[in-house]
């Protein structure tokens, strides 16, 4: 093997290690992004926009390369319909159960689900077997997501609605990325992924007009958010998501959603200055080794 080689197959190996973390990071963001831009646009609004530009970027950058198409209607129409789960359900239920009255921490320990509903489901739908190491460590990761979230929970009248949106963000994209595994593994990520975002627009452009003003605010973070969340998450995180879930087995994929919520708060105490209480710092650690017990 030449040096050079050699070189590239050390930094495809680094890459690959390095992935999880930076899905980890880009991933957090976007509740980041969902702060600033949220104040100036209705959720669903806010994501036609969002995932319709994606669309156009993803779809010229497929011509452009000359990316495969998928070869049936058969195979278009899973992929859009993983795209709907992962996209449209989750982002639609997550945004919609905050804007009528959810908390965001309990919006967040309600996705937070995922890894153990993932771990539950891998077994019947998809024939892999989660470990009983595994099944503590997403036990712990669960708890860890808890602590983190802890100060930021609140007691109260949640809207029944409210909670039905988020519970259906959860089984989108519990279902969206266990569909993506299942049948989706040898698409173009290019092509697929434009697929996905223009199924999901295409629903988002009935939906929005039916439920919300439309009106939009155009002000400076505004834009930011939208290209934040457009370029860095809905094009850079997604990619990388599904590349993991091509690459490894749903149940470790899933629990990297359990670092979320501290990676999160660790942002918003340096952008936002939030408070970071120690409850939330041990929890941090704590959803760590979960995910390392899952990962190992």
């Amino acid at each position: 093997m030449t040096t050079d080689s050699a070189a590239g197959s050390a930094a495809r190996l680094g890459w690959v290690r390095a992935m999880p973390a930076v899905f980890v990071v880009l991933w957090s963001t976007g509740f980041i992004g969902a702060k600033y831009g949220l104040p100036y646009v209705e959720p669903l609004t806010f994501l036609l926009i969002r995932l319709g530009l994606v669309a156009v970027v993803l779809t010229a950058l497929a011509l452009v390369t000359g990316a495969p198409w998928p070869r049936s209607r058969v195979e278009v129409g899973r992929i859009a319909l993983a795209g709907l789960l992962v996209h449209g359900a989750y982002l639609g239920g997550v945004f919609s159960a905050i804007a009528i009255g959810l908390p965001a921490g309990m919006a967040a320990l309600i996705a937070g689900m995922q890894p153990l509903l993932t771990a539950a489901l891998v077994g019947p739908l998809l024939g892999e077997r989660v470990t009983g190491r595994q099944w503590m460590g997403l036990a712990l990761g669960l708890a860890g997501v808890v602590m983190v979230l802890w100060e930021k929970l609140t007691v109260g009248t949640i809207p029944p609605l409210a909670l039905l949106l988020a519970l259906g963000a959860l089984l989108g994209i519990t279902f969206g990325t266990l569909y993506q595994k299942r049948h989706c593994t040898g698409m173009d990520l290019r092509t697929g992924t434009a697929i996905q975002y223009l199924a999901t627009s295409a629903a988002l452009a009935v939906l929005a007009p039916l439920t919300e003003t439309m009106r939009v605010v155009w002000t400076g973070e505004f834009v930011f958010a939208l290209a934040w969340l457009t370029l860095v998450l809905s094009v850079g995180a997604v990619f990388l998501l599904f590349a993991l879930i091509r690459r490894g087995a749903a149940a470790r994929v899933a629990s990297l959603f359990y670092l979320t919520p501290a990676v999160t708060a660790v942002i918003a105490w340096a952008v936002f200055d939030e408070r970071l209480g120690v409850v939330a710092l041990v929890g941090m650690a704590v959803a760590s080794a979960g995910v390392a017990l899952v990962n190992r």
